[in-house]
């Protein structure tokens, strides 16, 4: 297991009684002192560790193997590698990301079904076996270039209810399953398990339970062609913080009945899972700075009038991070900000929407919220914004990617050693 130092990354230890966002005020009044006020994250890492601990309690039999994809710092892949996961890596450069801090091979699942041939050799030259496949022409790469893989079907499913669709894309159709394992036999491949992915931000529960189901099928045709297949992989789709309407505790139950219905304990069946956004979609908080303010006058009708002028403006907000920064994936949900300076009870607020920095028209983050009066040179604050952010940001117009500052209590840091010592692991796989 990798062990984690205070060598490792760069990281400030938290004083007694504060939290991120005593962090990020703190931040914001040196930058007082400047003209220098770009945006910024503040990361706690603790959080991490406080997911790691939730998923072993409430998903016990369920080894997570984090979609690096989702977020690839260095602190936080290092952090995870500490706590015992494993990694779900795309790409060689993923692969070789993870084996930089230690990972050993076997806690690795190329999970991208659909591989460059350089790739799946580097794959091979490194010791990473467990891949996945979802089409004849992929069998037949791996065939000719992976000498001892470890290959997962990965079956489509229902991802109607998820925000972002996947198996439009990726997964094998239940009918076309058997030809796939036939297939795989004529190649001398090994078809260790199955798996799927229900979609990013999953908003039916009730999902899993037929995407397992249709494991157990397939798993089953498996055996009637002489596979041992021995893992289970149900992907991610898990909420990454709390302001969800779906819980995290509500998934899991649906899961953990449905795997005691299909693939109960004594089964022999190792179950994992590759979730991204549920580790580090809470542990960032971003602060941007209004560099530029637009007021635009619009047309009173005659309640409004009476309303003294309450309507009578909508504020436009020019930021410095954007759609082609850290929110490249915000849409379709767009997230609100928070105030840094709290506002008085009494203040009047506007119609206003919120723009990045960049000369693209399209650059806007929030359509239409309610916001005071603010002033060019205050702050806004996004909160949850650890999920796909810096990892799919550019620096489109010269705008530069924001720093980042890692944050931990001492607590979280001895406890985290406490689990290296004793080689605690995600899952009971």
């Amino acid at each position: 297991m990798t062990t984690l130092t205070g060598e490792d990354f760069d990281f400030t230890f938290l004083e007694e009684g504060f939290c991120a966002r005593d962090i990020v005020g703190q931040k914001i009044n040196e930058s007082s002192l400047s003209d220098d006020k770009d945006a910024f994250y503040v990361v706690d890492l603790g959080n991490i560790l406080k997911k790691h601990l939730r998923w072993v309690h409430v998903l016990p039999r369920i080894m997570p193997f984090y979609a690096v994809k989702c977020n690839d710092s260095k602190a936080v892949i290092t952090t995870l590698a500490s706590l015992g996961a494993g990694f779900d890596c795309a790409s060689k450069t993923e692969i070789e990301l993870i084996q930089s801090v230690g990972v050993e091979p076997n806690r690795i699942i190329y999970a991208n079904p659909c591989k460059q041939v350089s790739h799946i050799k580097y794959a091979s030259a490194h010791g990473v076996q467990m891949m996945t496949f979802d089409s004849e022409v992929e069998l037949m790469k791996v065939a000719q270039c992976h000498d001892n893989a470890n290959l997962v079907l990965r079956i489509a499913t229902d991802d109607s209810k998820a925000v972002w669709k996947l198996s439009v894309k990726f997964g094998a159709k239940l009918k076309t399953t058997r030809l796939l394992l036939e297939r795989a036999k004529e190649l001398g491949l090994d078809v260790i398990g199955v798996s799927f992915h229900v979609g990013s931000s999953c908003t039916d529960p009730e999902t899993y339970t037929q995407a397992i189901s249709d494991a157990r099928y397939v798993f089953d045709m498996g055996t009637e062609l002489g596979y041992n297949m021995t893992l289970l992989d149900i992907g991610g789709g898990f909420p990454g913080s709390d302001d969800n309407k779906l819980k995290f505790e509500e998934i899991a139950a649906v899961v953990n009945s449905a795997l005691d219905k299909y693939f109960p304990a004594d089964c022999n069946v190792r179950v994992i899972a590759e979730p991204g956004r549920y580790y580090v979609e809470s542990a960032y908080t971003l602060a941007v700075n209004i560099i530029a303010k637009k007021v635009m006058m619009k047309e009173q009708s005659a309640s409004d009038e009476e309303e003294d002028g309450a309507n009578d403006r909508t504020l436009m907000y020019y930021m410095n991070d954007g759609i082609y920064g850290s929110f490249s994936s915000s849409r379709p949900n767009p997230v609100l900000p928070n105030l840094h300076k709290k506002s008085k009870p009494d203040e009047r607020m506007y119609q206003c929407s919120i723009w990045g920095p960049t000369c693209d028209g399209l650059d806007r983050i929030v359509e239409q919220c309610s916001l005071p009066d603010m002033q060019v040179g205050d702050w806004l604050l996004f909160e949850n914004m650890g999920a796909y952010t810096m990892a799919t940001s550019t620096n489109f117009n010269g705008f530069q990617k924001p720093d980042i500052d890692y944050i931990m209590s001492r607590a979280a840091w001895q406890c985290m050693q406490q689990i290296c010592a004793q080689g605690l692991a995600g899952g009971s796989n």
